[in-house]
């Protein structure tokens, strides 16, 4: 992850605001880029860096809060609201979408930059748990088909005993595979491997399934 200082993207089709912004960011040494329309915005490459979004609600080509609901799910920086004209069901349509802040023009600088910082921090967490995710699908992709099948039994809570005879293969097979998957995921311990399964969304063996484990053990 780069160490370079975070960047802040304003979106208002209002110069006087867009100076304003500008000058205040830059003033506490924050790289700073204004686009005056959504489509502007969208058609700019940012760079790869802890990042905020200041959006106006109301901009010509598209509403701020469609231009959210499009971005929403994608990797594109917390989004921190302005509006001259703000309502109740504006601002709740826009924090449950994800908003960190929805201000009301004229702000306080202590406002705007208050919430700037909330939303780099947040931006600088999902950048670390997409680059963690990214690196444990690496993992998970180097293990062979069988160790695919015995790591959702092992991480699902089946003793090796019971996963080897879902497999069909002995107990001491089952081990070594277990031993290679620990390995290969770089897991020091069976929690923190299913904690790496759950993260990466590994299936996990139903209920029925491990009752159907434990009675073909016994039979």
């Amino acid at each position: 992850m780069k160490s370079e200082k975070p960047i802040v993207f304003v979106v208002d089709d209002d110069p006087s605001i867009r100076a304003s912004l500008f000058d205040l960011l830059r003033s506490h040494e924050l790289q700073t880029i204004a686009f005056p329309t959504a489509a502007e915005y969208i058609a700019h490459s940012r760079p790869d860096l802890p990042a905020c979004l200041i959006l106006d609600v109301g901009l010509p080509d598209i509403t701020g809060l469609d231009l959210q609901e499009r971005i929403t799910g994608t990797d594109h920086p917390p989004i921190v609201f302005i509006t001259g004209h703000g309502d109740i069901p504006s601002s709740v349509r826009a924090m449950k979408l994800g908003a960190v802040d929805f201000l009301t023009k004229p702000f306080t600088e202590e406002e705007m930059l208050g919430a700037i910082a909330n939303a780099i921090a947040r931006d600088i967490t999902a950048r670390l748990e997409r680059a963690e995710l990214s690196q444990l699908k690496q993992r998970y992709s180097s293990l062979t088909p069988r160790e695919h099948d015995v790591l959702p039994l092992v991480v699902g809570g089946l003793l090796n005993k019971q996963a080897g005879a879902q497999l069909g293969i002995s107990e001491i097979t089952l081990q070594i595979h277990r031993s290679k998957i620990m390995q290969k995921m770089g897991a020091d311990s069976l929690a923190e491997l299913v904690r790496m399964a759950v993260q990466l969304k590994v299936p996990l063996p139903t209920r029925r399934r491990r009752e159907a484990a434990i009675t073909d053990l016994l039979n």
